[in-house]
């Protein structure tokens, strides 16, 4: 006991100092112009979002990146962000970087699946890995490196920009007891998961943020998956469908920070540097913030919400279907196929940690 009281000691020691260096060199950098690595070269970039003005969590994440950014260069390094449909609309922010129409963007890997299958598993994969996994993949795993290689194609130069935590399952205007009730459904569901729910009789839609709930009060679709409790509350989707399910298809999703790959090999080391750092931050506050403001929203749904868990047939289904649309991607994209493997590695090196550290735990808490 006393030798791991020295250790947790001294390590907390030396984070602190650490930390107090860190923010002394950067009130040092803000406040002595003498010591800004990029004095009298200020760069301006512009970066539109997939969101609404400062939506929360997802929006005012980015604006904080932004603010962040300008902070830690001294004032060198603007990012000027421009919300959906000011510059560009929503679902065109990756051709308008990869053009260097604008000279980055934010938004969620999954809307580019027609570009290059592959990117569906950047964004998260149905049944399977959390955020902190994916995060480790990418990181750790190889799946930056194939990301990057992937993106480089189009000229483009992906961060990790937040991640969500587990997602919901969506809103339902009618219950689903059955694989019968999925029947002709029309769905807001992106990525794999739309794959998924599309093998199980779903009709698949993908909308912006901003169609979604029109489309939803009016009865363009029958049902929508979103985020969680805090984005969905404030979507109004309880007004439309009270049938609440608990979620599968998003356990762990990324968002993304791209820049235009031209422009980023052209900002300074500094630059660069300080934007890789912004986004690490962002990612780790949005995780954190997504995880309380939902379990804040959860506690105050309407009374008429129902709260589901979908029947064992619809899950040992969507299991099967999930095999069997990776099977058939993997045959049509090479990409697809060695995305897939290094993820699939990975989930195999982590699987039995996991097991024995995480979900033992949460089984034993209870």
């Amino acid at each position: 006991m006393k030798r791991r009281d020295f250790l947790t000691a001294t390590a907390v020691g030396a984070t602190a100092i650490a930390l107090q260096g860190c923010h002394r060199a950067e009130k040092e950098t803000a406040n002595d112009k003498s010591v800004n690595i990029n004095k009298g070269k200020k760069v301006t970039l512009k970066l539109a979002t997939s969101w609404p003005a400062h939506f929360p969590i997802m929006g005012t994440g980015v604006d904080q990146f932004a603010a962040r950014c300008e902070e830690m260069s001294g004032g060198s390094l603007e990012i000027k962000v421009f919300a959906k449909n000011i510059l560009v609309p929503a679902l065109q922010v990756f051709d308008a970087t990869s053009a260097a129409q604008i000279d980055a963007f934010h938004s969620g890997v999954y809307y580019w699946k027609g570009k290059n299958l592959a990117f569906s598993i950047f964004g998260g994969m149905p049944l399977g890995l959390t955020s902190e996994e994916m995060i480790t993949w990418m990181k750790f795993g190889g799946g930056y490196d194939l990301w990057r290689e992937l993106y480089g194609k189009f000229n483009l130069y992906p961060l990790i920009g937040g991640t969500t935590g587990p997602q919901m399952g969506g809103w339902f205007k009618k219950q689903i007891n059955s694989l019968e009730d999925l029947k002709g459904l029309k769905m807001r569901i992106p990525g794999l998961g739309g794959e998924v729910m599309q093998r199980l009789g779903v009709n698949p839609v993908l909308l912006a943020p901003g169609e979604i709930f029109t489309s939803l009060e009016r009865g363009t679709i029958d049902a929508t998956e979103w985020v969680g409790p805090a984005l969905d509350s404030m979507m109004g989707f309880a007004k439309a469908a009270p049938y609440y399910y608990t979620g599968w298809h998003e356990p762990g999703s990324i968002l993304e920070i791209t820049f235009n790959k031209a422009r980023w090999e052209k900002l300074s080391t500094e630059h660069q540097a300080i934007i890789t750092a912004a986004s690490e931050e962002m990612t780790g506050n949005m995780l954190q913030e997504f995880r309380y403001e939902n379990a804040k929203a959860l506690q105050e749904l309407p009374g008429h919400v129902e709260i589901k868990t979908f029947p064992k047939e619809v899950m040992e289904a969507a299991k099967i279907a999930l095999r069997d649309v990776l099977a058939e991607q993997s045959a049509q994209s090479e990409d697809f196929k060695r995305v897939l493997k290094s993820y699939d590695d990975f989930v195999a090196l982590n699987k039995p940690w996991d097991d024995i550290s995480t979900k033992n735990f949460l089984n034993i808490r209870g």
